[in-house]
């Protein structure tokens, strides 16, 4: 026991905080294989069972949040002491994003960053779960909410609006039918605890369906349920809308609904020092603006009728 590889705590601490063997090789630089075979090399070594491996990640056992609580702050400890001895690049930046907004909005307008800052080394992490600034090396990101992250500066880049969205191949088995009358297509159910549908049905009216046709933990396995035909979804227009261009998914009716959570561009105070970051911030916010000039006028009446 005297003689366990401080490496493999490390490794333990990691995923144990992101609860999925994915994010965490990603951010260990290792394959999934190698570092499960890491974890399970741990629990031999202990003859402990510290994980419950499941499909959607892992979640510790009891003695797993032991080992935990008694070895993670040794390694925050360390981490807070070696970053006054290490040199940040400027020119690198790493960016988090949700998969959605960094695929349908950030990607396609890079060109144009790179055109403008061809100095800037980007890495970008598409995840659905938030980045911890304190315990992660990154520097800024891109969230959706409603900017009351505590500790963390947000800055509002726009909002959203969502509208009933469907693929083609169901609209067309379902000719003939109403798509103002929600009540009679198969709809997807959002993950808990959601209440959109309820809301689009009090603004615009109708029958609440008895039931939904399937029901949704992640917005992403919805929005691929939509496109696959299998139900109609509250598509997010700034992320849909690439979508709805391009012929996969279209709109039931012509209304819109605004929400209130937005996106936001967000930081740590870190950050404010980092040369790289700000010239992204600087470009990013007239992106936003100029994206929010360009919002389609029924997007724009949705929002001022509230």
């Amino acid at each position: 026991m005297g003689k366990l590889p401080l490496g493999l705590l490390q490794q333990f601490v990691l995923v144990a905080r992101q609860g999925n063997l994915s994010r965490a090789a990603a951010q260990a630089n290792l394959t999934v294989s190698a570092l499960s075979h890491q974890m399970r090399q741990l629990e031999e070594r202990l003859e402990r069972r510290l994980f419950e491996r499941g499909p959607r990640g892992v979640t510790l056992t009891v003695e797993g949040c032991s080992l935990l609580e008694a070895v993670g702050g040794h390694f925050d400890g360390i981490e807070h002491a070696l970053a006054a001895f290490s040199t940040r690049h400027h020119d690198a930046l790493t960016l988090s994003a949700s998969p959605g907004i960094m695929s349908s909005w950030l990607v396609p307008r890079l060109p144009r960053l790179v055109a403008a800052h061809p100095e800037l080394e980007l890495s970008l992490q598409s995840a659905s779960t938030l980045v911890n600034f304190e315990r992660e090396p990154v520097d800024v990101a891109l969230r959706y909410g409603r900017g009351n992250w505590d500790g963390l500066h947000c800055e509002r880049l726009f909002g959203e609006w969502i509208a009933p969205v469907a693929a083609p191949e169901l609209v067309e088995r379902m000719d003939g039918t109403d798509p103002r009358d929600l009540s009679r297509w198969p709809l997807l159910g959002e993950p808990p605890p959601s209440t959109r549908w309820n809301d689009w049905f009090d603004r615009h009216g109708g029958t609440r369906p008895k039931r939904y046709v399937a029901q949704f933990d992640s917005l992403d396995a919805l929005r691929h349920a939509a496109l696959e035909g299998l139900g109609v979804g509250l598509g997010r227009m700034v992320t849909s809308k690439s979508l709805i261009d391009a012929g996969r998914l279209q709109m039931l009716g012509d209304d819109y609904m605004p929400v209130a959570e937005a996106y936001w561009l967000v930081y740590p105070p870190r950050s404010l020092e980092h040369r790289g970051m700000q010239a992204f911030r600087q470009w990013l916010l007239a992106e936003a603006d100029d994206y929010c000039r360009q919002l389609p006028v029924a997007w724009k009446e949705a929002a001022a009728a509230g």
